[in-house]
């Protein structure tokens, strides 16, 4: 078996890639990953540059992992600038390291693609043994799936977070299914907000990739980049990205469009695939009390119901999620460097992370909006 790199996603053929997962997560498509290339969102000055793995059995494609070396901790979403600093201040360096992730998406998926646990194996120890030779100082993987994760050494650090779910585990067709499982106050607290946002006049668009047109995916990029500028933060994606995302998964690619007086006002970027809605982009030119959280959120539970899809995945962070029903879950993330001694330098902080990690889950919990017989 052959193990090999690529420095473009283009290198491999997407029916190859495509064929070693299920198609139920949209970010792990050959179209997705090869369009963040293809339509410069990937800047080397960013610290992205690409380094897929992948094992070969002569021509077969048998196993591969969307790979990245990176220089800075940019765009990552599983914060480790405090480690390169402690490193730093002990006279080593911590960069390169080899990220198995999706850029910009903290987004629970398959990062391992394989046909067997055996070639998950082989993949893994190749990508071990090459990175020692690359001069690598360590292999991280984001967000990492409960089968993946249990195929990673034991050895391996391991790191924690927190997210918000919305899930549909008890067969609520309407939105008002779902009020009605409800504690009263918060009930009467989403009411209040869609009716502010009916009062100001804003309804909505829904349109899938290949029903948008190209001013409703201007508009929407243009949103985007207002967020970006509104908090002072730097933009990745392009136009040319979200027009990729249209033309090659029209299906997935799902725009909400707030409209006042037919003019566009705000919109979301979301993804869907299998029975899972992925909320990513948002951005708003009028500022109307309630418009993010309906635009962001109650619009999306609504196709959620419509759409049969189980779980709706909103973003990273946010506990003001919570209250319109999005339940705390936690994300997993591996860690291995590779000069001895050092994961166990940080093992302590990394237990201490996780146990952090499910106090502040047990806490939400607590929170709950839901009365609890009626998601029992």
């Amino acid at each position: 078996m052959d193990l090999r790199t690529h420095a473009s996603l283009d290198e491999i053929p997407a029916a190859k890639w495509n064929a070693l997962h299920d198609g139920s997560d949209p970010f792990i498509s050959h179209a997705f990953l090869a369009g963040l290339e293809r339509h410069g969102c990937l800047r080397p000055d960013w610290g992205w540059a690409p380094l897929h793995a992948t094992l070969w059995d002569g021509d077969d494609l048998i196993a591969a992992a969307p790979g990245y070396c990176k220089t800075n901790s940019h765009g990552e979403f599983v914060f480790d600038q405090g480690w390169a600093l402690a490193m730093e201040r002990a006279g080593r360096a911590y960069y390169p390291k080899w990220l198995f992730a999706i850029p910009y998406t903290p987004v629970t998926g398959p990062r391992w693609l394989a046909r067997t646990h055996d070639h998950k194996a082989r993949l893994l120890d190749g990508i071990v043994a090459l990175a020692a030779r690359l001069r690598m100082v360590g292999i991280h993987a984001n967000f990492l799936t409960d089968a993946d994760c249990a195929s990673i050494p034991e050895s391996w650090l391991a790191r924690s977070d927190v997210h918000f779910h919305w899930r549909n585990d008890v067969g609520w067709r309407r939105f008002d299914d779902h009020l009605a499982a409800m504690q009263s106050k918060k009930r009467k607290n989403i009411r209040h907000e869609r009716q502010q946002v009916a009062a100001a006049g804003i309804g909505f668009r829904i349109v899938h990739g290949d029903e948008a047109g190209d001013d409703d995916i201007a508009a929407m990029h243009a949103l985007y980049l207002r967020t970006f500028g509104d908090k002072g933060n730097s933009p990745a994606l392009t136009l040319a990205f979200f027009h990729h995302l249209a033309r090659t998964m029209p299906r997935n690619l799902v725009l909400i469009l707030a409209m006042r007086a037919g003019t566009i006002v705000a919109g979301a970027l979301l993804l869907r695939g299998g029975d899972t809605l992925h909320g990513r982009y948002w951005g708003s030119f009028q500022s109307i009390p309630g418009l993010h959280f309906e635009t962001c959120y109650h619009q999306g539970i609504e196709y959620c119901l419509r759409e049969g899809l189980r779980v709706f995945d909103p973003g990273a962070q946010g506990e003001h999620k919570l209250a319109r029903g999005f339940l705390p879950v936690l994300t997993h993330s591996r860690h291995h460097l590779l000069e001895p001694g050092l994961d166990t330098a940080f093992a302590r902080w990394c237990a201490d992370e996780r146990a952090a990690s499910q106090r502040y889950r047990a806490a939400l919990q607590a929170h709950s909006p839901y009365r609890q017989a009626a998601i029992a």
